[in-house]
């Protein structure tokens, strides 16, 4: 799972909060959210669950959802 970067950005704008406060209300070392937000490490489901708690966002609208093409032969 990947974090949208603009998306977590607007709601900590909209929560008028920091990426340390961000770390400091779900948990999370601000440097772990940035290596997520950035796509350095793949995010663990929980983690990303901490982070729209902390957010008080659904899970949903801080992933990035990409979808799957496949090709099929007829």
């Amino acid at each position: 799972m990947f974090i949208n970067k603009e998306k977590i950005e607007v709601y900590l704008a909209k929560q008028c909060m920091s990426y340390n406060d961000l770390s400091k209300a779900s948990g999370i070392s601000r440097i772990t959210i940035q290596k997520m937000i950035y796509n350095k490490v793949n995010a663990r489901p929980v983690t990303i669950g901490k982070i729209a708690k902390a957010l008080q966002v659904p899970v949903t609208d801080i992933i990035e959802t990409t979808a799957a093409t496949v090709n099929q032969e007829k």
